[in-house]
């Protein structure tokens, strides 16, 4: 208390006093003089809210952003285990997923999406790289490769096995891997050029794509599916000129479509076309160090 004595009386207000006293039973506890030449009501009031919110801020700001990064790991897992429960790739290329599981999907994209924590993810060091597609709509630039082969062609001849995505430089290399009779492995890949328009927004063009030819023996082949997968080697391509090990076919200013990017981190990547449906891929190869991302001029 001599420390306030020595002080003139106006300016002690009945705060300052109230700390100078709990301060003496407790000298770890930080002792807070409110100094003021009018100390009214209002005053004090104001003053009083100010410093909770300041301790508020201090002391659960660091608790907020753990619960928060938690919470996105938890999305993270419930989505990546409700894939799994929908029939994964198989059931969705298939078509065994039903709508309550496709709903239940969404339903957990968009929890994870609201806790994207890329806010720039076009320009991202995540964003290149080797990804897998787990979930997937109907404007898939691999997935519609696929189906113009395989339209044609029962289920036991081929089927979809795999889709991948591999980012760099500004382009992405889609490859849609089939299999044939359960034993032979085909691909079909398509290549777009990636134009960065916005922090989130960026448009994809595709540029060619190429179609492997498989070697096989006839005679591997069961002689009621030979008609079929026949069918699906000589089926006519359009504008398809032969290169090395299959067909190469130029899809260049004949599809173009725009993106957004709602999801980034090191695992999952969320993109979303312009009709608003959801593409997830998890990546493959190992993500990159944390980096600084940079700031970029877009195209308008």
């Amino acid at each position: 208390m001599a420390c306030y004595r020595s002080l003139p009386a106006q300016f002690l207000s009945s705060e300052a006093l109230s700390s100078s006293v709990s301060s003496s039973s407790s000298s770890s506890r930080p002792l807070l003089i409110l100094q003021s030449h009018r100390t009214t009501p209002d005053w004090r009031k104001r003053c009083v809210r100010k410093c909770k919110a300041m301790v508020q801020q201090a002391v659960q700001g660091p608790s907020a952003a753990y619960a928060r990064e938690m919470e996105r790991l938890s999305a993270k897992e419930s989505l990546l285990l409700t894939f799994k429960d929908s029939g994964g790739f198989e059931g969705l290329v298939g078509g065994k997923t039903t709508d309550l599981q496709r709903i239940d999907v969404n339903e957990r994209i968009v929890s994870l999406e609201r806790l994207n924590p890329s806010p720039r993810p076009t320009t991202s060091a995540y964003l290149e790289g080797k990804w897998n597609f787990n979930w997937f709509g109907s404007g898939s630039p691999g997935l519609s490769a696929a189906r113009f082969l395989f339209q044609r062609v029962p289920p036991e001849v081929g089927n979809l096995l795999k889709l991948d995505l591999a980012i760099k430089d500004g382009y992405a290399y889609i490859t849609a891997t089939a299999k044939l009779l359960n034993s032979i492995e085909s691909s079909i890949k398509v290549s777009t050029k990636l134009t960065v328009e916005g922090p989130a927004r960026m448009k994809e063009e595709y540029i060619e794509g190429i179609i492997e030819v498989p070697k096989f023996d006839e005679e591997s082949v069961p002689s009621e599916l030979r008609g079929a997968f026949n069918a699906l080697l000589v089926q006519p391509i359009t504008n398809a000129v032969s290169a090395s090990g299959g067909l190469k076919l130029p899809l260049g200013g004949t599809f173009q479509r725009l993106i957004i990017i709602t999801y980034l981190d090191d695992e999952i990547l969320i993109v979303r076309d312009a009709g608003g449906v959801a593409e997830v891929l998890t990546r493959l190869d190992p993500g990159p160090s944390p980096v600084v991302e940079p700031v970029l001029e877009y195209e308008s």
